[in-house]
């Protein structure tokens, strides 16, 4: 895909813009929001800890507010997992975005594994939420990533989603072929973890991702401007 057959504005609807890292201030939150209310990114990607101030500071705007649950390990029991979604979903997550237990997946506890995708996705869809679930595409065989992206696809999930980017390596075009070949168009693909230029984005979305997962929204826009010569 070449720059110029996707506007800045396009773009900027298809990132998540994510602020993740343990570490930083109010005022980091302040100007990320800020950064996503002036780009239109779909969404700010953050911690349940920082749901209701994100809402706060995007009132009146279009760009939702997302949670990512057992982040980043998807070591938690579903029963916290849920939890978890409920309390985001209280405080104004329209968006959820789970890791999945990877040993358990690994281990053969492919019912653990289903349950969790299951429960998550109930909750989202009684509340009106989107549901994104994360796969950590680095640590499994392409047979495991095709039995995740099946599991979500038949209980109803909204998306798959690569990685967390705190794993030793993030999306690949590769993957977003493969998970694209397993739901069709019937989900989205997220591509998520390294995703730090204009180049990479084009090339995940040109192999199939519907959203790019980066906290690197700003440099990616500014580049596609400066090629279409600032035309939005």
């Amino acid at each position: 895909m070449s720059p110029t057959s996707l506007t800045p504005t396009q773009l900027a609807q298809m990132i998540d813009y994510t602020f993740l890292k343990p570490n930083g201030t109010n005022q980091d939150m302040v100007k990320h929001c800020a950064e996503a209310r002036q780009y239109g990114f779909a969404m700010v990607a953050v911690h349940p800890a920082e749901v209701e101030r994100c809402v706060r500071f995007l009132l009146g705007c279009p760009v939702r507010v997302g949670a990512a649950i057992g982040f980043p390990l998807g070591q938690n029991t579903p029963e916290v997992k849920l939890f978890e979604t409920k309390d985001a979903i209280a405080r104004g997550a329209g968006e959820i975005d789970m890791v999945i237990n990877v040993r358990a997946l690994q281990s053969g506890e492919h019912a653990l594994v289903r349950g969790e995708i299951a429960g998550i996705v109930q909750v989202c869809k009684a509340h009106g939420v989107i549901s994104k679930v994360i796969l950590e595409t680095c640590y499994l065989t392409d047979e495991q990533k095709r039995l995740v992206c099946q599991m979500a696809l038949e209980e109803g999930a909204d998306f798959v989603k690569t990685s967390t980017g705190f794993s030793p390596s993030g999306a690949t075009v590769e993957d977003i072929h493969l998970m694209r070949s397993v739901v069709g168009e019937k989900m989205g693909v997220k591509a998520s973890g390294g995703i730090r230029d204009l180049k990479t984005a084009l090339a995940m979305i040109e192999a199939g991702a519907t959203h790019l997962g980066t906290s690197s929204g700003v440099a990616i826009v500014e580049e596609l401007i400066a090629a279409n010569k600032g035309i939005r």
